[in-house]
């Protein structure tokens, strides 16, 4: 019999005896077994504590680069993931949310990194003026947490529900701990096995705990981040754990929680949104058998219209063929286990009690391919609720499988209050043609929902559906939905950093931060920075331009380039009224003026000028001003090779305070160049 295993502590370990035998859920045979008794968890987290330590000493960018290394090595061995895939039940579509929107996860955060500076922690906002003369400053960064990500995951996504945890937390340069689901840690365990042999991650950085893990939060601390994805009522047993709270121990908890569905009332029979919903429906309630978290259970939509939209999903549910998914024209496989089986089937028996079955036979249903008996099979269940604000319990009641409940509501306002009856969910979708429609429940359901789809024909092609989260968008939701928050892009790597403020004089903070802070120092750059490679520049160095005395001739040959031929730069007779006192210089020429200035033309490390941020105008100026410009490294950001052929580069970021006679600043701007660097590396 095959032993599922644990890697702790840098090896590959069986546990004591046997905790979970597991089986295949289509034909219910044994494939194996798994158990972490006789783990020591202590020792597990300080090893990942102190050898993890490697991660915090990576830049944002290095740890981007290591995750999309991770994400093509694993991509290219996605065949053997989906072969035991199958294993859970999972049709190929249910297969390929798992492991290819898993490994989507990687990527996505992968590419996070051109967010980020090129150093270990994060410069969060910008400078806090604290003092009347400026020499004295606040500022805030963020650094990784020095503990362990523990995340335990739920049994229906094995693979996307460790990557895509995984995959922020090491962004943000913290080591992981990461217990599956004890059903279906066997698929979880062989990708693992690939991402150690892959030797991509720095040791320590990921251990895995097959079985059930009793006792892996005894000795989580303040330094760690728990994670835990699953039903409401486990997660909220773990949160409430005396270690957790004794030790402030940051705990995210995503919950299954009953979300909804709402048909507008302009989407009625025969638009392409009335099809769409019908269609999103079923499929919600089909894929991986039901059994995700974002999954509809509530399908609410206008009283009138409550037999068309019943009738519809019979039909397409009708059509739905069970069984093995290697199997031609099945379209929905098993359950997880025989004993997700059972648990569906008395939650099922509890709704029954409140509302009627209108469609599917909890007995009496074929299944192709496979025997019904021995896999781990379940039929869809389409309930009808005609009173859902007196029959409540489907409300309260998940059925973790291929089931939903559909109910009518009068006006939006209706459609609102029932879809927060689910007391906080992931997730809520609306169908509907009507913008206006669409404005009203969002901004009335979003206080309970983490997430609303809208949902038109003018989307549909591209939209990824109601039951799909997206890495650069958050995941969770308030109330029974745990309250958590995952993904998110930027915002998910954020949870792992501790913020810090910091307070000291500009140059200082221009020290720690690495990014140039008014105030700070400004060395004189000898030679000119457009001589310097790279490598070379450094954050505060400041060139000090020639000045040029603007003339009214400078307005009037830009308005003629340009064709901006605005009153107040054109017409001195038009400024009564308003904030000027005379004819004023364009603001862009100004910062094209300033262009001029603090441009060295000869050909040097800089390739090119690719933008400009944050570019404002702070004070007019007239004919007769003299401006200059004070020209200073504010960022650099390194920046990969793409092939052997590219140039080895990096993004420098400089400062532009174009300033007036007076000394005071007339305009900033940021402008973005690409700078070649010394060596080819």
């Amino acid at each position: 019999m095959q032993r599922f295993q644990n890697y702790v502590l840098g090896q590959w370990i069986d546990g004591q005896g046997v905790e979970t035998p597991l089986f295949n859920a289509l034909t219910g045979a044994q494939i194996g077994e798994a158990s972490s008794a006789g783990l020591d968890f202590a020792d597990v987290l300080t090893y990942a504590r102190q050898k993890g330590y490697a991660l915090r000493k990576m830049t944002f960018q290095e740890r981007g680069r290591m995750l999309k290394a991770l994400a093509l090595f694993l991509m290219e061995r996605k065949a053997k993931y989906y072969e035991i895939s199958a294993l859970t039940g999972a049709t190929k579509v249910d297969s390929w949310i798992d492991i290819e929107g898993g490994i989507g996860n990687l990527f996505a955060n992968a590419s996070l990194r051109r967010q980020f500076p090129d150093l270990p922690y994060y410069v969060d906002g910008v400078a806090a003026p604290l003092s009347k003369n400026g020499t004295f400053i606040g500022h805030h960064i963020m650094v990784p947490k020095e503990g362990v990500a523990v995340h335990i995951n739920a049994f229906n996504f094995p693979i996307w529900g460790m990557l895509e945890k995984i995959a922020v937390n090491l962004m943000a340069g913290v080591p992981a701990v990461v217990k599956p689901s004890e059903y279906t840690c066997f698929l979880t365990e062989v990708m693992v096995r690939d991402i150690i042999d892959s030797k991509i991650l720095p040791e320590g950085a990921l251990q895995l705990v097959c079985g059930l893990g009793r006792g892996i939060l005894d000795s989580v601390d303040a330094r760690d981040v728990v994670t835990f994805t699953g039903s409401a009522a486990t997660g909220k047993l773990l949160k409430g754990l005396p270690r957790i709270a004794e030790q402030s121990v940051s705990f995210n908890l995503e919950a299954d929680s009953l979300n909804a569905t709402v048909l507008g009332q302009a989407a009625v029979p025969g638009t392409e949104e009335f099809d769409l919903f019908v269609k999103e429906c079923v499929k919600e309630m089909t894929i991986k058998a039901g059994q995700k978290c974002t999954a509809v259970r509530r399908i609410i939509v206008p009283e009138n219209l409550l037999d068309e939209v019943q009738g519809a999903i019979a039909a397409r549910l009708a059509t739905t063929k069970i069984g093995d998914p290697a199997t031609e024209g099945v379209r929905m496989g098993a359950l997880a286990t025989k004993l997700q089986v059972e648990r569906v089937r008395a939650n099922v028996d509890l709704l029954a009690q409140t509302q009627q079955m209108v469609f599917g036979n909890l007995d009496d249903f074929e299944v192709v391919g496979a025997n019904k008996e021995a896999g781990a099979f379940f039929p869809p269940v389409l309930f009808r609720n005609e009173n859902p604000f007196t029959a409540t319990a489907v409300h309260d009641i998940e059925a973790f499988g291929p089931v939903a409940t559909i109910m009518p509501y009068k006006d939006m306002d209706a459609a609102i209050e029932l879809a927060k009856m689910g007391k906080g969910s992931l997730v809520s979708s609306i169908v509907t043609p009507s913008n206006a429609e669409a404005v009203a429940y969002v901004v009335g359901a979003a206080s309970m929902h983490g997430r609303i789809l809208v949902l038109n024909k003018d989307c549909a092609k591209e939209s990824t559906g109601h039951g799909s989260p997206m890495p650069l968008l958050t995941h969770g939701g308030p109330g029974r939905a745990g309250g958590g928050e995952e993904m998110g892009g930027k915002r998910g790597v954020l949870h792992y950093l501790q913020r810090t403020a910091i307070q000291g004089h500009p140059s200082t903070i221009t020290a720690i931060t690495q990014q140039f802070q008014v105030g700070a120092d400004m060395p004189e750059a000898q030679p000119h920075v457009f001589r310097k490679h790279f490598e070379e520049l450094v954050v505060g160095e400041t060139v000090f331009t020639h000045k040029h005395t603007v003339t009214d001739a400078d307005i009037v040959n830009f308005a003629n380039v340009s064709g901006d031929n605005f009153y107040a730069h054109m017409d001195a007779t038009s400024l009564e009224g308003t904030i000027f006192e005379r004819r004023v210089a364009h603001g862009y020429f100004i910062l094209s003026k300033a262009a001029g200035l603090f441009v060295d033309p000869k050909k040097g490390p800089v390739l090119l000028n690719y933008g400009i941020e944050e570019a404002r105008f702070t004070k007019p100026v007239y004919p007769g001003a003299t401006i200059g410009v004070r020209f200073t490294v504010k960022e650099k950001i390194d920046q990969e090779k793409r092939s052997e052929e590219d140039i080895a580069k990096g993004i420098v970021k400089f400062l532009v305070d174009v300033y007036d006679e007076t000394g005071e600043t007339v305009a900033l701007a940021t402008i973005l160049t690409m700078v070649k660097k010394l060596t080819d590396a």
